[in-house]
């Protein structure tokens, strides 16, 4: 079945039929347009929500370093890659479907309008013919009615005795004329009469089912074309979804790696001052004649009592200057910072003093190794003049000479210090609680000078690991090479100047660059 031979005679119905078929492309070009800005703007308030919940200075730094924190960061980060493909699947939406689509009915169009064209050129030749052929069929009429009126007449004539000879042969001379004239005119309209009709049926036959075919294709393609639109308009959100699933699913694992044991071990950890509880205030009994005291020096006399750390800014003081021993403290003035972090409750001061020592010994470290590079080269030099003059790295090999020397000494420093905040916190808590081995128990989580610390060094462990996103040829001294993917531990930082330093599976130590490579959790 098919348009040219069923429906020859529906041109109006084809006309809307067509027409209806490019309505609805066009509005599914637009319902998919409305589509991917719905997309985009979801995209873009999902950036939005993540920036505005993004971590910000310090304090969210140090906040992050509890699970439940840093889970948060990294459901945002997660959500801002669901943000990505959302606007992926907008763009491709646009370019794949609305582009190509828009493009594809404007050629429909066209096309249809070509047709429409010749079908109705067709029918106004048609039409043309006809209007001839009734023409030239009226014409013979009236040339026969002619004719007939005039054979009647030569035949009255004919008959009238009153007729002369000359008038009956002028009667039968013109009925003979309009007799001719009249079978003249129905041989012009049968033969008009013929060529209308072979006009006609190619019209019917072959003329307009060829266009009306053209037309059915035309639809039938276009047809095909939306739907095609259609599953393109679910194929393209497939496409993402495993990427969109990974998001989904990172978020899930960041909710599910959150312990919360470990973040009140960190909070402690953190915040503990390593102070002992006030003891008990002593009864002074005035009926024996103890002078009444003028200071907190009679009621917290330092044989019995230890210093108890401010660990409240609400201060309510009492007569005479005495405070209770529960969440009220002394109001003293707040000493200044000092360099050895004396300022700071005991365990914070180790923490703080440690944490500086190991600071200046990875400086230490780096400065040992660029001598040592230093050094090497000088060797170099002196075995092969014509690469370098010798005496030219005497000033950076001096300068770094003296840098180690200045920060062995402040080691020195930090490290008497340390050592300091240990022994006085020991003679302290012996005081207080007549032990020994409450320093060891406070620090142990740390692994801070423990009874084995001054006979045997520690052995060096990782602190993290991490993977490697590119490829890193390591030419330099000290650099390693690493191929993409490769899981590595490391061993150190990044401490602001671009490297950190990590151990191959294979034993290797090296630096690489620290955005060659990414953390894992």
């Amino acid at each position: 079945m098919d348009w040219g031979t069923d429906l020859w005679d529906q041109y109006d119905h084809i006309d809307k039929h067509t027409q209806s078929g490019l309505d609805l492309l066009e509005r599914y070009v637009k319902f998919v347009k409305e589509r991917t800005e719905i997309e985009q703007s979801y995209a873009k308030q999902l950036r939005n929500l993540t920036k505005k919940y993004a971590k910000r200075g310090s304090k969210e730094e140090q906040e992050c370093k509890f699970s439940n924190h840093a889970s948060l960061q990294e459901i945002l980060n997660e959500l801002n890659d669901y943000a990505g493909q959302r606007e992926l699947i907008a763009e491709n939406m646009m370019m794949s479907i609305c582009v190509d689509l828009t493009k594809y009915l404007q050629d429909l169009k066209q096309e249809r309008k070509t047709h429409l064209a010749d079908a109705k050129k067709a029918q106004q030749n048609l039409e043309s013919s006809f209007k001839h052929l009734e023409s030239t069929k009226k014409r013979y009429a009236k040339e026969w009615a002619e004719a007939e009126k005039a054979t009647q007449q030569a035949e009255k004539t004919e008959s009238d005795l009153n007729a002369t000879r000359l008038d009956v042969e002028k009667a039968k001379q013109h009925a003979h004329a309009r007799t001719h004239t009249a079978e003249e005119c129905r041989n012009d309209y049968a033969a008009e009469l013929q060529k209308f009709n072979k006009e006609q049926n190619f019209f019917y036959f072959s003329e307009i089912p060829q266009i009306y075919n053209k037309m059915q294709d035309m639809d039938e393609r276009r047809i095909r074309r939306l739907a095609e639109g259609y599953c393109q308009f679910s194929d393209i959100e497939k496409k993402v979804l495993p990427i969109i699933t990974k998001c989904l699913e990172g978020i899930t694992a960041a909710g599910q790696k959150i312990d919360a044991k470990q973040d009140s071990i960190l909070f402690i950890e953190q915040h503990k001052s390593g102070f002992e509880r006030p003891g008990d205030v002593e009864f002074e009994d005035y009926t024996q004649g103890i002078k009444p005291a003028t200071s907190d020096s009679s009621l917290n006399p330092p044989k019995v009592r230890t210093k108890l750390w401010p660990f409240s800014k609400k201060h309510k003081m009492l007569d005479s200057g005495l405070c209770l021993d529960i969440g009220i403290s002394i109001n003293y003035n707040t000493p200044p910072a000092a360099e050895d972090f004396s300022h700071l409750p005991p365990e914070q001061r180790k923490k703080r003093l440690q944490g500086k020592i190991d600071d200046i010994n990875k400086e230490l470290q780096k400065l040992q190794d660029q001598s040592d590079a230093l050094e090497k080269m000088k060797g170099v030099y002196e075995q092969n003049p014509q690469m370098g003059d010798p005496s030219s790295l005497e000033p950076q090999i001096t300068e770094t000479s003296q840098s180690i020397g200045r920060l062995r000494g402040e080691l020195t420093k930090y490290e008497t210090w340390l050592s300091e905040a240990v022994g006085g916190e020991e003679s302290s808590n012996a005081i207080n609680n007549n032990t020994q081995h409450v320093v060891v128990a406070v620090d142990q989580p740390q692994n801070i000078y423990t009874d084995f610390d001054d006979y045997e060094d520690e052995e060096e462990t990782p602190i993290g690991q991490c993977t490697a996103l590119y490829v890193f040829e390591g030419n330099g001294k000290d650099t390693i090479s690493i191929q993409e993917g490769e899981v590595l531990s490391i061993m150190e930082e990044d401490t602001g100047d671009g490297w950190m330093r990590v151990l191959k599976a294979t034993g290797e130590k090296g630096y690489i660059p620290s955005s060659y490579a990414k953390f894992e959790p």
